[in-house]
């Protein structure tokens, strides 16, 4: 198991890519911190956790809110006593129209939970990865390196992400702790169905089958990885000879 010993948190954790990261790093060996808006979205969830032999524990979290972030980072370490693992997944769509037609409280939803959250919940794990000298996982998206017309708010959110993973791999090089941004690309979610309304989901991936990058990035074998953008679904297991 590659991450035997390891406490990840997961914001947005009670659905989609969050729920299924949470449920491959319990294979592998970690004990994980989910919040979400509503927790007990994600009880069932917890109990399935629980069942394979995990331990989970679950936080009613509002990314947007210092006060509500902080009291999430200290309720970990007060259960598992460390962090090794942030996956930065908290996120919301807003709507896909021009930017002379974009209603202005959606956009302002959108930068605060995509952007101003990930900024938040990075910023209060610090001191707990600089601990263990652990990873943040930032998720983008395929409209996260570059602006595309008619995705607005989550474009801007995203390539802002992006620039936010880049900063904290600089920033926190010397502590050790790595910084890496992840476009899981299309994934059958409840999000991707809002964008793609006529889209077959059996023509795309669960998040749990692109989930090995985010394994990689979790481990050990990752050390001295950071700054990085990936791609999930052109993601390889490095071989021995090109591991870091």
């Amino acid at each position: 198991m590659k991450l035997q010993g390891k406490v990840a948190m997961i914001s947005g954790g009670s659905k989609g890519l969050g729920a299924d990261l949470a449920r491959r790093f319990v294979e592998e060996g970690a004990d994980v911190s989910l919040c979400a808006r509503r927790p007990e979205g994600a009880a069932d969830l917890a109990a399935e956790l629980r069942a394979a032999g995990g331990r989970c524990l679950v936080t009613g979290c509002d990314v947007t809110k210092d006060a509500h972030v902080e009291a999430w980072v200290a309720s970990t370490m007060a259960e598992f006593g460390r962090v090794d693992v942030l996956v930065n997944n908290a996120s919301v769509l807003g709507v896909r129209m021009p930017i002379a037609e974009y209603p202005s409280d959606v956009w302002r939803t959108v930068i605060d939970v995509n952007l101003n959250g990930a900024f938040l919940v990075a910023k209060a794990c610090i001191e707990p990865l600089s601990a263990t000298r652990g990873s943040m996982i930032h998720i983008s998206s395929g409209v996260g390196d570059h602006g595309r017309p008619l995705w607005g708010a989550y474009c801007a959110s995203k390539n802002g992400l992006e620039a936010l993973s880049e900063m904290l791999a600089g920033e926190l090089a010397e502590a050790g702790v790595r910084s890496n941004a992840v476009d899981p690309g299309a994934m059958r979610t409840v999000m991707r169905a809002e964008a793609y309304p006529d889209e077959d989901p059996a023509g795309v991936p669960t998040p749990y089958e692109i989930s090995d990058i985010f394994v990689y990035l979790a481990s050990d074998e990752s050390a001295g990885v950071t700054g990085q953008r990936y791609r999930a679904r052109d993601f390889a297991w490095p071989e021995a000879d090109d591991a870091p």
